[in-house]
């Protein structure tokens, strides 16, 4: 009886073709690492090394100019908060970012509401809204500098011929007047920035759900509350993270209008740092201030991160 000798290809193990799909991964390992590494190279040098070296200054003295730059460990830090101007300038900074983000994300969601529709004219009224954005808040800030002069401006004169004032107009001369007219530049200037935000939000929105909820016979409150601020919520997380973060780093508004006063009355703590540095010639005191603030805006990114968590769990 002969027997069968045993089929080769059952017996031999399969070839491994693995190699082909391993060096094709790693060739888009390094094409990755390649699209990547230009964006790394500019964060590290531009934002990496410089907190290091912001680091560094803050537990020593380093004058602007000349002089020792020897360690003093916590002595930037302990001089940052026994200054006079230092809780001033926190209030104060919490103020304006309280005021300006109520106001501020209000009017943009009020706005994105009037033009979420697309109708005759909507168009142009996006872009006119949207137009002060396209402008820096440098140019805006002296351009409103100009038009609240109680001497020169256009808006003292034009209350004055229109019979509402007797005298110039100081918008700037006392602290309530001067946090309101910077108020009303970041407004004027932000808002359609935040409008635009907030309409991309509500167009996510589906209309079959707004149909849906007045088939039902739903107010528009009704729906607003129950269906347009749910679904807008992502949107409006964003536009309050920005609105917050920049706010609390508010500087050329407030260094073109006021200088920070009258009396320092509105010195925000940004400008508190630039007066370290630049005014009283100690890096190191203001890179501690600057380390400060930093861990500040964590803290405070991150608690907001957490109740927007919760609040989408929820």
């Amino acid at each position: 009886m002969r027997v069968k000798a045993p089929d080769r290809a059952a017996v031999e193990p399969p070839v491994r073709t693995e190699r082909r799909p391993r060096s094709l991964r790693y060739s888009r390992t390094l094409q990755g690492l390649g699209y990547a590494a230009p964006t790394a190279l500019f964060v590290a040098v531009l934002f990496v090394w410089p907190l290091l070296l912001v680091g560094q200054m803050s537990f020593h003295d380093w004058p602007l100019l000349a002089g020792d730059q020897g360690g003093n460990a916590p002595e930037n830090y302990s001089d940052v908060t026994d200054s006079t101007l230092f809780w001033p300038a926190v209030r104060f900074t919490l103020l304006y970012t309280g005021i300006v983000t109520v106001v501020l994300l209000g009017l943009a969601l009020l706005l994105a509401l009037l033009v979420q529709e697309s109708r005759p004219g909507t168009g142009f009224f996006r872009t006119v809204y949207f137009l002060p954005g396209a402008l820096g808040l440098a140019s805006a800030s002296l351009l409103f500098w100009g038009m609240y002069s109680p001497t020169t401006g256009p808006l003292s004169r034009t209350l004055e011929r229109l019979g509402l004032v007797d005298d110039p107009v100081s918008f700037l001369g006392t602290p309530t007047s001067a946090l309101l007219s910077t108020v009303f530049l970041v407004v004027w200037k932000f808002a359609g920035f935040y409008m635009l935000i907030l309409l991309v939000g509500l167009q996510r929105i589906p209309h079959e759900l707004y149909e849906a909820a007045r088939m039902d016979g739903a107010s528009r409150a009704q729906i607003f509350r129950s269906i347009t601020l749910p679904l807008l919520r992502p949107s409006l997380a964003l536009s309050l993270l920005l609105c917050v973060t920049g706010s609390l780093l508010a500087f050329d508004q407030f260094f073109v209008l006021t200088k920070g006063g009258p009396d320092n009355s509105t010195v925000t703590v940004v400008q508190l740092i630039y007066r370290e540095a630049f005014q009283r010639l100690d890096l190191g005191t203001a890179a501690a201030l600057s380390i400060i603030v930093l861990a500040a805006l964590l803290l405070l990114n991150a608690l907001q991160f957490r109740g927007l968590r919760h609040a989408d769990e929820s």
